[in-house]
Formats: C-alpha cells, sequence, structure tokens
C-alpha cells in the first residue's frame, strides 16, 4: 500500500511539473510575470524565491499551479493586485541587493532579521532607497577619492548589480520619502499613476494580447504530450517488455485448434513476414479481412517450422472501450512468455513516436466512447485510489512498466484539460475563443458564473471517482 501512494504520488509531481513548466516557460518567454510556481497546492510547506519567481512545495501534492500577475478574470487591476505587483517589485530589488551581497555591508540591526521576514523587508528596503535615492555628494578637489569611493557605493550597479526600472524608481521614491513600505506602496495605489497601470499591464497576463494569452495556456497541456513521446523514447532505448507470439490456450471450437495450433507453438511469420511479438500476431489476423493465413511454426522437438494455414473468423469481441466490433480471429490467447527489447536511439525515435501516436488516438477514441455513452462511465472512470492502486502494480513490474503507465496518465492529462470545461484549460481557450470570435472578451459576470459551474462540475466528477473507486474496493 505504502508503494502505491509513493509511486501515485511521484507520478503525479512529476506529470504537474511537466504541465505547469509548459505554462511557465512559454509565460516567461512571452514576457509575463510568474509570481509563483507551485507543486502541490497550499499550505506552503517550502519555497525559494528566484529573480521574480517563488518556488514553492505545497502540503497537498496532487496537484499545482503557476500564478501570473493579475487577477484572472477581473477587467481593470484592482487595488490588491496594484499592491500585490508592488510588493513584488519590493522583493525584486532586495532580492537583487541580497544577491550582490550589499546587505550583508549594512547596519547590525538589518542582518538580525535577514530572515526574509515582513519587518526585515521594509527595514531592507528603506535603507535601499536611503542610499539610492538621498543627492550623491559632490567630489571636491583634495577628497576627490573618498567622495569617489561614496559616490560607487551608492549606484545602483553596487547595490543591486543593474540598474533601475522605471516602476523601481518611483517605489524607492515613495518609500523615502514615506518613510516605509506600506506607506509608500499605499500612495501609489491612491494615484494610480499612468505610468504604474502601464507597467503593471506590460506584465500582467490578463492584459497580454490573444495569441500570447492562448499559447500560454495551451503551453500546460502540449508540454504533457511532448513529453509524452520523449518519456516513450527513453523506454525504448532502455529496453520495453515484450510478450512473446506463444501460443498458450487455443479454444477448441475455433479455427486455430481445427489447422493445428496447439499450446507452446510459437508463430515465427504469418505469410512470410516475421512476427515477433503477441501484437504482430494480434495485427496480421484483425487486418487479414477473414484471407486464408499461412503461419510458420516453432514447435518443441521439431527441427524445421510447420506449416499451418488458418482461416480467420470474424465475432463480436469486447474492446477496451466496453464496448463490442466484430472482429476477425482465430481463437488464440498468449502463454505469458516475455522478452525485453532495447532499440537503438534512431529506431528509439521513430517507434516511440509510433506508439505514443496509437495510443492518444486509442485514448481520444475511449474518452469520445464515454461521452458517446458506448463506454459505461463506472467502469472507464476511476479516481486518485484507482490510480494509486495502478502506480502500486507497476512499481512492481519495474521501471519500463511504470514509464508506460506515466505515459498514459500524461497524455490522459493533456487531453482531458483540453475539454471544454471551465476551470480546466480548455476553458480558458473556450473564453478565448469566444472573445476572437466576438472581438472582445466576455462580460465579467458571464465569466465568473461559468468559473463557479466548472468548480461545481469538477467538484461532482472527483466525489463520484472516489466513490466509484470505494465502490470497485468494497464490491
Amino acid at each position: 500500500m505504502l508503494l502505491s501512494i509513493v509511486a501515485a504520488v511521484a507520478i503525479f509531481a512529476i506529470l504537474v511539473v511537466v504541465h505547469e513548466t509548459g505554462h511557465f516557460l512559454v509565460a516567461k518567454r512571452l514576457g509575463v510575470r510568474v509570481l509563483r510556481f507551485s507543486i502541490g497546492y497550499p499550505p506552503r510547506i517550502f519555497g525559494i524565491r528566484h529573480g521574480e519567481t517563488d518556488y514553492a512545495l505545497g502540503a497537498t501534492p496532487l496537484g499545482g499551479y503557476v500564478r501570473m500577475l493579475g487577477d484572472e478574470i477581473a477587467e481593470e487591476p484592482g487595488p490588491d493586485s496594484i499592491k500585490s505587483y508592488l510588493r513584488e517589485v519590493a522583493l525584486d530589488l532586495i532580492g537583487a541587493a541580497k544577491s550582490t551581497g550589499w546587505l550583508k555591508l549594512q547596519p547590525q540591526a538589518i542582518l538580525t532579521r535577514a530572515n526574509a521576514s515582513r519587518k526585515f523587508d521594509e527595514e531592507a528596503l528603506g535603507w535601499i532607497a536611503e542610499t539610492l535615492v538621498e543627492p550623491r555628494p559632490i567630489s571636491y578637489a583634495g577628497e576627490a577619492l573618498a567622495q569617489r569611493h561614496a559616490v560607487e557605493g551608492r549606484t545602483p550597479t553596487a547595490v543591486l548589480g543593474r540598474d533601475l526600472n522605471v516602476i523601481e524608481k518611483l517605489l524607492l521614491k515613495e518609500v523615502h520619502e514615506r518613510g516605509s513600505l506600506p506607506h509608500a506602496i499605499d500612495t501609489l495605489v491612491q494615484a494610480r499613476s499612468g505610468v504604474l497601470l502601464e507597467a503593471f499591464k506590460a506584465r500582467a497576463f490578463p492584459t497580454q494580447r490573444l495569441s500570447t494569452r492562448f499559447a500560454i495556456v495551451l503551453a500546460g497541456p502540449v508540454a504533457n504530450m511532448l513529453f509524452a513521446p520523449l518519456l516513450m523514447i527513453v523506454v525504448f532505448m532502455i529496453g520495453v517488455p515484450t510478450l512473446l507470439p506463444v501460443i498458450g490456450t487455443v479454444r477448441q471450437d475455433m479455427p486455430a485448434f481445427a489447422a493445428g495450433l496447439r499450446q507452446g507453438d510459437r508463430v515465427i511469420a504469418v505469410n512470410g513476414k516475421a512476427i515477433k511479438s503477441w501484437d504482430d500476431l494480434s495485427d496480421a489476423v484483425k487486418a487479414s479481412g477473414g484471407a486464408p493465413l499461412q503461419l510458420a511454426i516453432a514447435r518443441t522437438g521439431e527441427r524445421a517450422p510447420a506449416r499451418l494455414t488458418v482461416i480467420p473468423k470474424r465475432l463480436p469481441e469486447e474492446t477496451i472501450y466496453g464496448n463490442k466490433l466484430p472482429t476477425w480471429v482465430i481463437g488464440v490467447s498468449p502463454r505469458g512468455d516475455k522478452v525485453t527489447l532495447s532499440y537503438s536511439p534512431f529506431a528509439a525515435v521513430g517507434a516511440g513516436t509510433v506508439q505514443t501516436a496509437q495510443l492518444f488516438a486509442s485514448l481520444c477514441v475511449g474518452i469520445a466512447k464515454i461521452f458517446e455513452g458506448a463506454t459505461p462511465v463506472r467502469e472507464a472512470l476511476g479516481g486518485p485510489i484507482m490510480i494509486a492502486q495502478m502506480a502500486g502494480k507497476e512499481a512492481h513490474q519495474g521501471f519500463a512498466d511504470v514509464a508506460l503507465f506515466t505515459i498514459m496518465l500524461s497524455l490522459e492529462l493533456g487531453i482531458i484539460n483540453l475539454l471544454p470545461v471551465p476551470l480546466l484549460d480548455g476553458g480558458h481557450l473556450l473564453f478565448f475563443a469566444i472573445e476572437g470570435i466576438r472581438g472582445k472578451p466576455m462580460q465579467l459576470r458571464h465569466r465568473e458564473v461559468a468559473m463557479q459551474v466548472g468548480l461545481f462540475l469538477l467538484v461532482v466528477l472527483m466525489a463520484f471517482v472516489i466513490l466509484n473507486d470505494i465502490s470497485r474496493i468494497v464490491g
């Protein structure tokens, strides 16, 4: 049980990192400010600030998020959003002063509070403002060297390692004049100067061009879909457990028995084409269209391959989606013999890409069957309990099985996130599509209602899959 939980949490963490990294990288590349990259949901148990972003670990492990500047559905930045932005600018200044080592040279009163507390932030920023905003001393002949050192020590480059931007200058000026960071922020928020609003909008997500917002939101699902073939290629290079075409059970009322196939026979060719796995044999039978198949059989105790002719029979068979379709069969099942097959890097790229594409298509068809009602919902949907059980089972089988399970979940996460449900990435993309058609965003209250409906649907779905998981265990 412990292995199942650990495996499930690890797999989810990897997929969340991949998904959120997609959002994060595209947002950063397109100039949007990312405030927090969190693995897990609050409460926050650990974090480190690097550059403009707080990288955090939450206590709730099954999920994560990238928080960007700006209220997601607000039409104009409110006071709280502006305050948050200015607070981030203050942290940028303090972080830069720490990175240069400048703060370590300052009075011990600051260093004793160097625990990133709010009090420390305010005192440190006050010291930066006092250093950079006050007029620099004038250099007179006879004391040029001393004055030059004083001036050099009071430049942005000496303190921060870089120049100040316009908002940093504005904030430091207010801090110096008002005497504290909170008063400075309140003053700037009340003034709502054009310079401040333009700087905020230039880095906020909601005020970006439609194409930029679309790309950032789409990047999450796309990252999951690109991660799948990359991991599949690695699996093919390391080695894939492959089911061999060795006959196990032979039904006596089916064509294989009539043709002479017996338990233990290994099919080595069909119509002259080499058969290396059970999937190869299955595909050849299904693609036959009912035409006779010439089988080459390796049989224990016989040196020369036996030659048999079998005519497939068409019968309704249950698919992986829970429905039945007419399929060409010969009436055999595998014995279970396996071998690990490794591929060269070049061959792994081709095989991994093709295999991932086939799995992606299969998952899309499966999801469509659920919506059509062809696949029973109770059989098709599983929640965290079922995923943990499956993850534990695969973990016992080895790396390849865990990786293949991770690939499947990564593709599913990418597909499901594209569904047009509010709160999912697909819901945001739907809003953007409507905005593109209308030429303006949906009304704020309509978006808020849609978000509430989406939240309700997701809560209901989560409750259903958890209860469904419990009923599987109990029943």
